[in-house]
């Protein structure tokens, strides 16, 4: 088996569904990839942390459009579904159904694209958006960076993610946060509103590391809009030194 098989079928093998054959192919192939094991461990921590998440409600929308779908789902008399939890757990099992269906269509390639396939990738798309606003508002740093991770999982992060992520970045308490924000804020570089938030946030951090890691950042994106900063923090004699022959290097990189 490929990885991308193997991959699809990750939520049914974390909770012990499927043919026995299958599974044994899937043992097979984690046995010698590295890659695929790490991620399954991952969904299974992910899994077992779920009841650790505090209930998010859904908007009213998103829980009507995503009863039509279960309805939907039900009369194909697929097995019901039970002991629902708002929000995260509707999440997990409609990226299930998702991953179901689209073996289906890998199956039978002749189908038509199906409507409630789309409307579920896209019900997955705004849970997972919902998990990661969720656990970056937790007091636990852990529980924040673990929203700072989750970004990662997001093609198109919403308004309030990106603003939640530049929040997270000027104002939390936690050096280890901020600094993950900066890794995570690099994927969405290309935003405006992105470079920016990191250009602002070069003058009003107090960790030397993080001032660093924006620096590395600007430079990386070609940001021409960090010169005019850049060449304050160079002449900050209240800066670390560190901090301060940084931005020069990245001065000489733009200029």
């Amino acid at each position: 088996m490929q990885c991308e098989e193997v991959r699809e079928q990750f939520a049914d093998y974390v909770i012990h569904r499927g043919a026995e054959s299958r599974k044994a192919q899937i043992a097979e192939h984690l046995d010698s990839c590295e890659a695929c094991r790490m991620e399954l461990k991952e969904l299974r921590g992910l899994w077992a942390q779920l009841d650790d998440i505090p209930p998010a409600e859904p908007g009213r929308n998103q829980r009507a459009r995503f009863d039509l779908m279960l309805e939907s789902y039900t009369r194909a008399q697929q097995p019901p579904v039970k002991n629902w939890r708002p929000a995260l757990q509707l999440g997990l099992a409609a990226a299930t159904l998702v991953l179901g269906i689209g073996i289906g269509y890998r199956m039978h390639p002749s189908s038509a694209p199906s409507p409630e396939l789309a409307e579920l990738r896209n019900e997955l798309s705004e849970t997972r958006q919902m998990v990661a606003l969720s656990l970056m508002q937790q007091q636990s740093a852990t529980d924040r960076l673990k929203g700072v991770n989750w970004s990662y999982r997001l093609q198109e992060p919403s308004t309030d993610v990106m603003r939640a992520l530049l929040e997270t970045l000027m104002h939390d308490p936690n050096v280890n946060v901020r600094l993950a924000t900066v890794d995570a804020l690099r994927q969405f570089g290309n935003q405006p509103v992105v470079r920016r938030g990191l250009v602002e946030a070069m003058t009003r951090q107090e960790s030397p590391m993080v001032q660093i890691a924006l620096i590395d950042l600007a430079v990386d994106l070609h940001e021409k809009e960090s010169i005019g900063t850049l060449r304050e923090l160079t002449q900050d004699q209240n800066l670390d030194p560190a901090v301060r022959d940084r931005a020069q290097k990245g001065l000489t990189e733009l200029e």
